[in-house]
């Protein structure tokens, strides 16, 4: 599984939407895949009907579909330009505990993601 998580921004790297960015609303771990806000948009139908207060509901709707994870990759906050992401240990205390913490950081910057 890739580094990717949710509320990361991206940008897809292949596809019809090449060269788009937006944000992870979701990551749908079975099949390694992600929705993208404002990428691979799909029209849905929906059946109409109606709620307990007799409001009509349905029609034809423009949802976000998923996407492979491969097909995307993060920006990079300082230049805004997809990079691949690597890892850094920061030792960190508080309350006079030192712990170990995994911080992801972009390969082309060397910035804190």
């Amino acid at each position: 599984m890739a580094n990717i998580k949710k509320g990361d921004t991206v940008q897809v790297i292949t596809g019809a939407d090449k060269g788009k960015q937006g944000t992870v609303l979701a990551i749908v771990s079975d099949n390694s895949r992600v929705i993208v806000q404002g990428v691979n948009l799909k029209t849905k139908h929906n059946r109409v009907s109606q709620n307990d207060r007799g409001v009509k509901q349905g029609g034809i709707e423009t949802v976000e579909a998923s996407i492979h994870i491969s097909n995307v990759q993060v920006v990079d906050p300082g230049t805004k330009k997809p990079t691949r992401l690597g890892a850094r240990l920061d030792k960190v205390t508080k309350n006079g505990v030192t712990k170990t913490v995994r911080v992801r950081v972009a390969k082309k910057s060397g910035k804190d993601i």
